[in-house]
């Protein structure tokens, strides 16, 4: 049987490079080589599009361009392929599915996703729209909040606005959400740029440090909550996993308690909740699914309130980490998913919509 030729595309110029490099990495290392040949395409923090087929070490260390050959895609529908040209010489290399493993701005904002629909060929996870929607945290919650689901209570600013009007914006945060407060920028992940301020100078200065990543920045109100999360997957019927809970091993779960503080901050698998919150959340995590049109998969994450219980719906990544210690593929494990049969059945997943929206244009 012929084999799936599969484009693994990783790295990106977001702040979320490195994570994506780790994530790519778990994910060719664990899929079938006796069913998928796999053709990993590395995309530089400048921006440059390469084919790599070195070690997947090299992946990881961050040294892949090293060996990389500088690359394109076809622009031709009928080309699903990427070219490289050495010496002159041109060599393809087609593709039957792409799965981005890209983390951030330019790979799980809609972007990425545009190039594949203009090239007519299946990819991994959400599409355009649903990307574009869950990666800018303000026009999700607002769709969320449209369809009636749980959010906490949330103000936005532009750059522009904090470098002319600072004190009166202090003073509106104060007056509305009061300390402390978490301060995001509006579109990235991994917790980068998020800051948890707990008086004026820091709420000063984690908008500014926000606004380094985005000139849209989105201030929420604390809830004093667990950290809680729940696998999506599917296409018109999509299922919830068992949700898990983290324990972050700093005040709030950021980048370097994800990525580089160990085994200090510990995941509970599933999370210890009673079976009705376990209902839930997967019925408000299909429907945040649902709402916000995704395809694929998606991580929604959770705050559930401390004092009061209350559930509410934190925000929705459409390309979560898929590193070995990654929640993602940890829920579906739990939940009698292997890592390898979940790529398979994203894969499919993939498949599954492109043959869909191909049968629209036929009918």
């Amino acid at each position: 049987m012929e084999k799936t030729k599969v484009g693994i595309v990783f790295g990106g110029q977001s702040g979320e490079h490195e994570v994506s490099l780790m994530s790519s990495a778990s994910v060719i290392k664990v899929m079938d080589k006796t069913k998928y040949d796999i053709i990993p395409i590395g995309i530089t923090k400048e921006g440059n599009w390469n084919l790599f087929l070195g070690d997947i070490s090299k992946i990881e260390d961050g040294s892949w361009p090293d060996e990389a050959v500088p690359a394109l895609l076809s622009p031709d529908p009928n080309h699903k392929c990427i070219i490289t040209l050495i010496d002159g010489k041109e060599s393809r290399y087609y593709l039957d599915v792409v799965f981005p493993v890209l983390h951030g701005p330019r790979g799980e904002d809609g972007t990425v996703q545009s190039l594949f629909e203009m090239m007519n060929i299946p990819y991994v996870s959400c599409g355009v729209t649903s990307s574009a929607l869950c990666m800018d945290k303000v026009f999700s919650k607002k769709i969320l909040e449209q369809n009636g689901l749980p959010i906490v209570d949330y103000k936005v600013f532009y750059k522009r606005e904090l470098l002319v009007r600072m004190p009166e914006i202090i003073s509106e945060l104060e007056d509305y959400l009061g300390y402390p407060c978490f301060v995001k920028p509006a579109n990235l992940g991994s917790s980068v740029g998020i800051s948890k301020a707990r008086n004026r100078e820091e709420l000063k200065s984690a908008l500014m440090i926000a606004a380094q990543y985005d000139i849209k920045v989105l201030v929420e109100k604390f809830i004093d909550a667990r950290e809680i999360e729940c696998s999506v997957l599917g296409n018109d019927e999509p299922k919830a996993s068992l949700p898990g809970e983290i324990i972050p091993s700093r005040d709030f779960y950021d980048y370097t308690a994800k990525y580089s503080d160990g085994d200090k901050s510990k995941l509970l698998l599933p999370a210890p909740v009673s079976r009705k919150d376990v209902s839930r959340i997967q019925e408000l995590a299909v429907k945040a699914f649902t709402a916000l049109d995704c395809s694929g998969m998606a991580r929604v994450d959770f705050l559930m309130s401390k004092v009061s219980g209350n559930i509410y719906i934190n925000e929705l990544n459409t390309i979560p980490g898929f590193t070995k210690i990654s929640m993602y593929p940890k829920m579906w494990e739990v939940s009698g998913l292997s890592y390898k049969d979940l790529i398979d059945e994203l894969i499919e997943f993939a498949f599954e919509r492109h043959r869909q929206k191909n049968e629209l244009k036929l009918a």
